[in-house]
């Protein structure tokens, strides 16, 4: 693809989404990222893409906007930007828990809108990215999906279901370094020093998940395959459940929906 891409906000979902692009070989020259403190963004700028802390000026003549803003913020952006935008111009909103109809109210100018919920895996293109659009033609969400395909798997969801996604796909990163932080510490305290507690925790995590994604089973079905009558591992998955282990995910979960959708 060689549409030109602007992205507002160089934080870390930003950054990651830059970077995912950029070791697809995506032409840097293409890639315009802004941030109000543009110095924090001179790794960037040494590999090619348009720094500035000019919003105005990075949307014109570019085709895809994406917005990487925090939520407060992102009205100010859109008034700021809107009557600068090319006709044929597309919006990608990665803000959390702000719609597409609230995009639209905050624009005068007709473009097509599209949310987007990647995660900070974008950085290794590892990224699972939830797409949801009311207006986009069929070419533009695949103009779209094609810059989040750079960045993992994408898939394309009911925009009622985004609060849910940016919970389980962008918050899930958080929850699963947590695991693994867990892990990591379980294995210091059964004898390993903390980088080969690290190396083990890690790459465990990955086999276990491309098990799940090569095979197609239900998790339960790959554990059975781990526990043995009155082993080790049935009971410490039994001590686990009796401390709450896979109430307390789901609780956590359910916890950080209820604040997204105050």
């Amino acid at each position: 693809m060689t549409k030109k891409i602007t992205i507002i906000g160089g934080g870390n979902l930003g950054q990651s989404i830059a970077h995912g692009l950029l070791s697809k070989n995506y032409n840097p020259s293409n890639i315009t990222i802004t941030r109000n403190k543009i110095e924090l963004l001179s790794n960037l700028k040494l590999k090619g893409l348009t720094v500035t802390n000019n919003n105005v000026e990075a949307v014109k003549n570019t085709h895809i906007i994406i917005i990487a803003v925090k939520p407060y913020k992102i009205e100010n952006v859109l008034q700021q930007i809107d009557s600068h935008l090319k006709k044929n111009a597309i919006i990608v909103s990665v803000v959390s828990d702000y719609s597409i109809e609230s995009i639209s109210k905050n624009l005068k100018t007709k473009v097509s809108i599209i949310r987007a919920m990647p995660n900070t895996a974008a950085s290794v293109n590892e990224s699972i990215t939830c797409l949801a659009t009311q207006n986009a033609s069929k070419e533009e969400l695949e103009d779209v999906t094609k810059i989040f395909d750079t960045l993992g798997d994408t898939l394309l969801i009911n925009e009622q279901l985004m609060d849910a996604a940016t919970v389980l796909g962008a918050c899930g990163i958080a929850y699963v370094l947590r695991f693994i932080r867990g892990m990591i510490q379980g294995g210091i305290e059964i004898g390993f020093d903390a980088q080969t507690a690290t190396n083990i925790a890690t790459q465990t995590v990955r086999g276990a998940t491309e098990l799940l994604i090569k095979n197609g089973n239900h998790p339960e079905a790959e554990i059975d395959k781990v526990t043995t009558p009155k082993g080790c591992t049935i009971a410490g998955l039994n001590q686990m459940e009796h401390s709450g282990f896979s109430s307390a995910l789901i609780k956590g979960i359910k916890t950080s929906f209820d604040n997204i959708s105050k």
